[in-house]
């Protein structure tokens, strides 16, 4: 079942002893908090996988605006989550460039 969970990308399966049961819990993301703790991103990052997890996806703008950051920073945190393969960017140009979750981190 471990070995399953893997070589799909997901994360293992947790088990929880409770007394009574044996809990199984699957995830289908591996964008756990503890996977997320591991690969140190700040507050702002945090929350905009949040946001993804629930939306399309996002553009430097938005993300700037949502935070009330500099588009440099913005820039500078979506290529981060990108180098971190948490994020893809999609598009050629700075007008038409969108931020999506990652394939793999699904």
């Amino acid at each position: 079942m471990i070995e399953d969970t893997i070589d799909h990308g997901l994360p293992e399966p947790e088990f929880e002893d409770t007394g009574t049961a044996i809990v199984v819990t699957f995830r289908k993301s591996k964008l756990t908090e503890e996977y997320l703790k591991e690969i140190v991103i700040n507050d702002r990052q945090q929350e905009i996988i949040k946001y993804l997890m629930e939306n399309e996806n996002i553009t430097s703008s938005e993300y700037a605006e949502i935070f009330d950051i500099t588009q440099r920073t913005a820039r500078n945190d979506l290529r981060d989550l990108c180098e971190k393969d948490v994020l893809e960017r999609k598009g050629r140009s700075d007008k038409t460039t969108v931020y999506v979750l990652a394939e793999n981190a699904m």
